[in-house]
Formats: structure tokens, sequence, C-alpha cells
């Protein structure tokens, strides 16, 4: 990785990039390897330059195999959905950016697998349906909301541990 390449007139080095790699505690080893982005330059500043074609760029999307057993509702759908539904609903009020969120998505999956024709799951994204989430006061996210025959019932508020939600979903069918 020391090499240089000198094209007509700024000299660009890799070997300073190592260099400025290594003094902020980040170790190489010989099999380790990183990008370097130069910044983008006119050709006629190199004359004499040939320029040869590049590979195209290949974009990859990281794409889950897996279905989501929690759907998503929208304002659209959110009267058929959740207040229309004959079996209890289980809805999470989350942000795209939320962290905590994350953690929530995770244990709907799994009570939505776990309670199969029971209850329904569903995810509301505040930032895209405000209104909805506007009606029913949601100030933060995430919070769990469960209803039943078209009313709320239950709420758990922020992320907790799996066994909160359960004890609200048993709470609501025993009623």
């Amino acid at each position: 990785m020391a090499s240089s390449t000198s094209l007509g007139g700024p000299r660009f080095s890799l070997q300073s990039q190592c260099a400025v790699a290594s003094t902020s505690k980040l170790r190489l080893s010989p099999s380790s390897s990183f990008k370097v982005s130069f910044p983008v330059l006119p050709l006629r500043s190199f004359p004499g330059l040939r320029v040869f074609s590049a590979p195209p760029r290949i974009r990859v999307h990281a794409m889950s195999t897996r279905q989501l057993r929690a759907s998503v509702v929208t304002k659209g759908s959110w009267d058929s959905q959740v207040l229309h539904s004959e079996t209890p609903v289980l809805v999470e009020f989350y942000a795209s950016w939320c962290g905590p969120c994350r953690m929530v998505h995770r244990i709907m999956e799994e009570i939505a697998e776990e309670y199969e024709g029971k209850i329904k799951c569903f995810m509301l994204n505040t930032d895209d349906d405000l209104e909805v989430a506007e009606d029913y006061e949601i100030k933060a996210v995430p919070v769990v909301l469960l209803f039943k025959n078209g009313k709320k019932c239950e709420s758990v508020v922020g992320t907790m541990p799996k066994d909160f939600y359960i004890a609200a979903i048993n709470r609501a069918m025993e009623s």
C-alpha cells in the first residue's frame, strides 16, 4: 500500500492515508483494505492523460427473505383493519428514525407469530400518518395500543420487555 501516483501536478499518496489510519488507533493487517476517494477534477487539467472505461457500479440492496407478520397500517386502511376488526388488534406507533422502535418491531414480530389467528398485529409510521397518531394523542414513540371491538383498551408506552405486551394482551382477551 505504499504506492503513489503522480498525475501532472498534485501528488496523491495512499501511504499517507495508512499513516492517518494508524495514528487514530486503527490497526491494519496486511490483508486489510479500505477505500480512498479522490476529488473529481476536469480531464483538461491533465494533458496527455488516457482515460479507461471503469466497470459499472453495482448496487447491492439488502432484502429480507422472510415475510413480516406485523403488517403496515395507514390512515386509509385504519378503519377497516383496526376499528372494524372482530379480533383484538395490537398496533405499534413508530418512526423510521427511532432506534428503540426497532427493538419493539422484533417483539411485535414474535407476538404476531405466537398469537397468529388470535390477534392482528400492525405497525403505523407516525411520520407518514400523523393524523391517526394525533387522534390517539401519541406524543412520543414507540407506543403500542391494543384495540378490542374498535376501542382502545390497553397501551404500553416506550420500549418494554415482551412480558408487558403479553400481559396487556391477556388482560384484553379476558375482558
